[in-house]
């Protein structure tokens, strides 16, 4: 039943709230928008959660992927379009669930906006990098044996930000999905998604099997 609910979650309800709040809510509503993904987020990795002092500590490294995520984001600012939060949702995703992928995701989004500046494009990254990490949780195993399947992800979800950023761009210009409009943005962005794709398959390749291992040891040692 858990299982079934964050699945509706994520699938339907996380979705149909922004793309809702695109549509529907005037400008300044989109603070009330950020607001409901981020309750939505963590909702199903809270249904799993256990009071236990396991899953307290689990959920204290998820926090510390967090923060790494916002951080890095902070960091590489001088350089457009290279930044590390895909990496870390996938790599929090690949070692704690698909949850815990979406949560870091979409947080790190409303998190370190308040550093680069909060809008109507909160809640689609919010959505963009949560699914980025949702996504990688269902292929831990597989990524975490390939290398070179983990570098194609990084290029594969570069092309995927940029897909749900400009259904954004589109709905805020037209107010409906404009077909044309949308297909020249893919096209017109093409640079900066190559850049991110780029972007994710370094720091996927730099970080995921040092942080990995850290993780690891750490859920050994803790009984995580």
């Amino acid at each position: 039943m858990k299982k079934l609910i964050s699945r509706a979650i994520f699938w339907i309800l996380i979705p149909v709230v922004v793309l809702c709040g695109a549509l529907i809510f005037p400008t300044k509503q989109y603070a009330f928008i950020t607001l409901c993904v981020t309750a939505l987020s963590c909702v199903p990795f809270f249904l799993r959660f256990e009071r236990g002092e396991a899953d307290t500590k689990r959920l204290v490294l998820i926090a510390v992927m967090t923060a790494l995520s916002v951080l890095g984001r902070i960091l590489f600012t001088p350089i457009p379009g290279f930044k590390p939060v895909t990496a870390m949702a996938v790599i929090t995703a690949m070692y704690f669930g698909a949850e815990a992928g979406f949560m870091t995701g979409a947080l790190s989004a409303v998190i370190s906006n308040f550093y680069f500046g909060q809008g109507p494009w909160t809640p689609f990254q919010m959505l963009s990098w949560g699914l980025l990490g949702l996504f990688a949780g269902l292929l831990s195993e597989k990524l975490k044996r390939s290398r070179v399947l983990l570098s194609v992800y990084g290029v594969i979800s570069g092309a995927l930000y940029s897909v749900v950023m400009d259904v954004w761009t589109v709905l805020w210009a037209d107010g409906t999905f404009n077909a044309q409009r949308y297909a020249a943005l893919l096209l017109s962005a093409l640079p900066f998604t190559a850049i991110y794709a780029v972007s994710n398959v370094v720091f996927l390749l730099i970080f995921a099997k040092p942080i990995g291992k850290t993780l690891d040891r750490l859920k050994t040692k803790y009984g995580i």
